[in-house]
């Protein structure tokens, strides 16, 4: 009985648009800075303070979190994971801060944050990679 040969897939035109790389680090970053000035608003009027602590925050976490997706793959597992968890467990230790809690209750919150998303990142990175040794393009 003779075989059937694999006949090689089309691939079709997609009319799926690319998203630019950096439109989730824009997305977030708009997202926090809203968020980090809502809380400190705490039914205030809106002020100039507000503005820019909304927009500094914003640029700053959006910068963090693009400099981390476009570089991490170059760091070894282990930092790369530490970066994100690092970076989760800085923005939330810091809106934490802004609801007129003690830095103490802040610094521990944000280092549980941090210690969970680093070892979620870490194993999402460790069961992902090929037998050399890569990891998986993200």
């Amino acid at each position: 009985m003779a075989a059937h040969a694999a006949v090689p897939a089309r691939r079709r035109a997609s009319s799926a648009r690319v998203v630019p790389v950096w439109a989730m680090p824009v997305a977030l970053g708009v997202i926090y800075g809203f968020y980090a000035a809502f809380i400190q608003k705490s039914g205030a009027p809106v002020t100039w303070g507000l503005f820019w602590l909304g927009l500094i925050s914003a640029i700053v976490l959006g910068g963090a979190v693009y400099a981390i997706h476009r570089y991490g793959r170059s760091l070894p597992r282990e930092l790369h994971a530490a970066a994100w968890g690092g970076l989760a467990g800085i923005a939330i230790g810091f809106l934490y801060s802004l609801s007129d809690v003690s830095i103490l209750s802040a610094s521990i919150l944000g280092l549980i944050v941090g210690a969970g998303v680093t070892a979620g990142a870490f194993y999402l990175y460790y069961t992902h990679e090929d037998a050399a040794g890569r990891p998986a393009p993200y």
